[in-house]
């Protein structure tokens, strides 16, 4: 028995609720560290690189699930670890206004929660809908639940950015802990007895982690994938930590305006997939190579307009171009989202949690040495320039990795039209 259209938007649901958490530890706490308490962009880097490093752990996650066949208690836990963490984060934020010591320890503890419950609840839920869904739906379900996970993500950047002003300690923690609970209850709600009436397949002599891991790192398409993603993510990330900042240091920006503008750049991520998800499966039309390298090149493009406007300052257009670089964005991952699920299901049988776990390793590696990079650099470039060139500079080197991922996109991924929205890695 395979998951239908109402259980697949219900695991879409998990994802939402992941993403509503998550944005706020990498963007709103991220923007009030640098801006409200005037402490470096490395210190929240460094916190956001932390919870994606710890999320080399999902290879193990991904193999533990597939040992047991039960997912449903590992999304659960995961999410229940997301939320204590969320909210650590955000206590995290109040104690540095009195001892950096205290503070920073507290959010350190809180940021490996955070890793650690996203790379628990997220892998085993990719790998639920990889084995799960029917080959046919897997590209749709693919693109119906990382949807659902943007549109969390916008919606809850959104409505918080107009709850936080005026911003206050005590609204803070409101905010951060009645989103958590509500996420970890919508994940409960959402996930319970999709399990019921789909067949277990647990490996009967699983081998050692390190097996199973090599076994799959040992195919081909499943080891230049991770490539891909490794250097594509790095782009993604790159101004991950950096546009809020942006957007208070040189334009003047309230709290609650620059989470606004995280809304706006998710929502045109949303938009990006959705359009690329028409026109790629149900129109037919383009290759989803050439839709990689224009989402990648779009990007780049919407990188050195975000670069370019600085010098104006106030009332520049910052807002016209993060949605652009979200739309581009969107165009770019959707394709490397339903190649992820159709790949997850090929080469040896029950491996689907620990490929999943893989690319996931190398996404959040990715990510978060990005995040950080960003960070360190803006921070290098502030004390040799003014706001508006610093930033700029480090725009321009992600607009160059940008170009360079859709390069490679080029090299290894096929050219084919094809119904789905997902790549096929070279051979």
């Amino acid at each position: 028995m395979t998951l239908s259209w109402l259980s697949i938007v219900r695991l879409g649901l998990v994802q939402l609720a992941l993403g509503a958490i998550v944005v706020l530890t990498t963007s709103t706490l991220n923007r009030l560290m640098v801006v409200e308490l005037a402490l470096p962009a490395t210190l929240p880097g460094f916190l956001v690189a932390l919870h994606y490093g710890i999320q080399i752990t999902r290879p193990t996650w991904g193999f533990r699930s597939d040992t047991l066949g039960n997912r449903t208690p590992w999304i659960i836990g995961g999410m229940a670890v997301l939320a204590v963490g969320g909210l650590g984060a955000a206590a995290g934020v109040i104690v540095l206004e009195r001892s950096l010591g205290a503070g920073l320890a507290l959010s350190v503890v809180s940021y490996v929660l955070i890793g650690l419950g996203v790379g628990a609840s997220g892998t085993s839920l990719l790998a639920l809908l990889a084995t799960a869904t029917a080959p046919a739906r897997r590209a749709a379900a693919a693109t119906i639940t990382w949807l659902m996970m943007i549109f969390g993500i916008a919606v809850t950047a959104g409505v918080v950015g107009g709850l936080l002003d005026p911003y206050g300690p005590a609204r803070l923690m409101t905010i951060v802990g009645a989103t958590a609970a509500a996420m970890l209850l919508l994940t409960i709600v959402a996930v319970w007895g999709v399990e019921r009436g789909i067949e277990a397949r647990p490996e009967p002599e699983a081998p050692p982690f390190r097996v199973a891991l090599r076994e799959v790192w040992a195919e081909r398409k499943a080891r230049n994938f991770t490539l891909f993603v490794f250097l594509s993510m790095i782009a993604y990330f790159m101004q991950e930590l950096i546009l809020e900042p942006y957007a208070g240091l040189v334009f003047d920006f309230t709290p609650g305006e620059s989470t606004q503008l995280a809304g706006a750049q998710n929502g045109g991520v949303f938009l990006g997939m959705l359009t690329v998800g028409v026109l790629a499966t149900g129109l037919r039309l383009g290759s989803l190579r050439t839709w990689v390298a224009t989402g990648c090149l779009g990007s780049a493009a919407a990188l050195l307009t975000l670069a370019a406007i600085g010098p104006m300052g106030p009332g520049a257009p910052v807002l016209p171009a993060s949605v652009m670089l979200g739309f581009f964005n969107g165009m770019f991952a959707v394709a490397a989202i339903g190649s992820m699920m159709q790949l997850a299901g090929e080469g040896r049988g029950a491996r689907e949690g620990t490929r999943m776990g893989l690319w996931g390793a190398a996404q959040a590696i990715a990510a978060g040495f990005g995040g950080l990079a960003g960070a360190a650099a803006v921070d290098t470039m502030r004390g040799l320039t003014a706001d508006a060139p610093a930033f700029a500079t480090v725009f321009t080197v992600e607009a160059a990795l940008f170009v360079a991922a859709g390069l490679l996109a080029l090299v290894i991924m096929e050219g084919g039209r094809s119904a789905d929205p997902m790549l096929q890695p070279g051979e």
